[in-house]
């Protein structure tokens, strides 16, 4: 089964269309001459952004992302985040040409599958078609440890309130997504909205219920969640994850 991309048509509400244009303005003045293409994901750009709510999601190509200086970048999200309070963040991903090239089932996914084209020449049209396997599923997940264990360390260090519900949300949305890549074969289709990735957990995962809605409350209000409680089921959800990703593994590993 092919994956279809996430994304069909651009449709931004009027509210954040200004932003959009003028933030990408800003990148390819900013950064002139060193960018292949610009892409966005999520509610934005789907046209179902909610005003304070929704976060604006960026990923820029580029020859070599040791061009893209990331403090001149940081820079410009925290202008357009206190010109547009409309927003409830910006995240800026940078990957290179050769990322989306040679990584199809990991940076190829992302920019052909996940995001929609922006600014230049979309190179999501050189990957190939990604079929949905336990291999696919694998390479998906290759960095999934190494992100979770930074935002472990990020919201265990974190001190203030706002940073702590900012990590809080960010690492139960990154969860949810990695126990929705382990129903793909069920679902045969690539989802961005979390509560249906929810229900599709539900549906398909052998996971305790309980836990996988007490992610989903945090993600969709993060405020006032006990940190050493929110770590103590994250590390338990991930601790499912990472077995049922090994016995995948193993299976596919026992028919080679």
């Amino acid at each position: 089964m092919i994956l279809e991309k996430v994304i069909n048509r651009i449709e931004i509400q009027s509210e954040y269309k200004d932003f959009v244009d003028k933030y990408i303005d800003n990148i390819l003045t900013e950064f002139k001459g060193k960018i292949h293409s610009i892409y966005m994901c999520g509610s934005i750009p789907k046209g179902t952004a909610k005003p304070f709510k929704s976060d604006a999601d960026f990923t820029i190509v580029c020859v070599n992302p040791k061009d893209i200086d990331y403090e001149r970048l940081s820079n410009i999200n925290d202008i357009f985040l206190k010109k547009y309070p409309v927003l409830a963040k910006i995240d800026t991903t940078i990957c290179s040409i050769d990322d989306v090239l040679s990584k199809p089932n990991e940076w190829g996914f992302w920019v052909k599958i996940i995001c929609v084209c922006m600014y230049g020449h979309d190179i999501g049209e050189k990957v190939p078609p990604i079929v949905i396997s336990s291999e696919f599923i694998l390479d998906l997940n290759r960095e999934t440890k190494e992100e979770v264990n930074r935002i472990h360390r990020a919201l265990s260090n974190a001190t203030d309130n706002m940073l702590k519900t900012r990590y809080i949300k960010g690492y139960s949305k990154r969860l949810i997504r990695a126990l929705y890549s382990l129903v793909l074969e069920d679902t045969g289709v690539w989802q961005d909205d979390i509560s249906t990735m929810k229900n599709a957990i539900l549906n398909y995962c052998e996971i305790d219920f309980a836990l996988v809605e007490y992610l989903y409350d945090c993600y969709s209000d993060g405020n006032d969640v006990l940190v050493e409680e929110f770590l103590g089921v994250a590390d338990e959800v991930y601790s499912y994850f990472e077995n049922a990703l090994n016995a995948m593994a193993d299976s596919r590993t026992s028919f080679d």
